[in-house]
């Protein structure tokens, strides 16, 4: 009688012993799972200002021909798209581009158009928010924004870019700051020419 109450006091302790082990794998697994290195997701750049609306040839032309571009100037296409302004400066004068765009899609295309165009070895396209860049270096800036984003961005261009700078703006104007020039192309695009002074006056400050 002893015998059989030891015999089933070994089972039930076992039965326990194998239930304890049998609780703790799910324990492992979690703990296991857990220590899985986690994927940091990348902050999206924020939405592009304007709806993109590619500059036509006509007008293109006509900027870099109201702006006297030549191969010694360094343009910046602010708002670049697929790059046609810099491309074709490049193609017809030798000049140095650089565009910016907010939109990654558009620095593809426009990195694309330009290895069909052969010219990669004088423009550049970054992936840039246009109000925080750098474009400093430019004798030339070429734009198609909105007007209020013109009057937004006319701090930057009297800050940044050196006396004398041409700036050039298809259909839209800067607010207070007159152009030296406006011409309009055979479409009815108005193309608005500035030059960088030497002092800003008081008004645009």
């Amino acid at each position: 009688m002893q015998f059989r109450q030891t015999l089933l006091l070994m089972v039930t302790t076992m039965s326990i012993a194998s239930l304890g082990v049998a609780g703790c794998t799910p324990q492992t697994q979690t703990n296991a799972q857990s220590t899985q290195p986690v994927t940091s997701v990348q902050t999206p750049q924020r939405e592009p200002d304007v709806v993109y609306v590619p500059t036509p040839q006509e007008v293109v032309d006509k900027m870099l021909a109201l702006a006297k571009v030549t191969k010694d100037d360094v343009i910046y296409d602010l708002g670049s798209g697929d790059g046609r302004i810099p491309i074709t400066a490049a193609q017809k004068f030798g000049t140095r581009g650089v565009g910016i765009d907010i939109n990654p899609e558009r620095i593809q295309e426009a990195n694309a158009n330009a290895q069909k165009a052969g010219v990669t070895d004088r423009v550049k396209f970054l992936n840039q928010d246009l109000f925080s860049s750098n474009f400093s270096e430019a004798t030339v800036v070429t734009l198609y924004l909105l007007p209020e984003l013109n009057v937004k961005l006319r701090p930057q261009l009297f800050k940044q870019l050196k006396p004398g700078t041409r700036v050039v703006s298809h259909d839209f104007d800067m607010g207070d700051w007159k152009p030296d020039q406006v011409v309009q192309t055979q479409d009815g695009s108005n193309i608005y020419l500035w030059t960088i002074p030497e002092e800003v006056p008081a008004n645009l400050r």
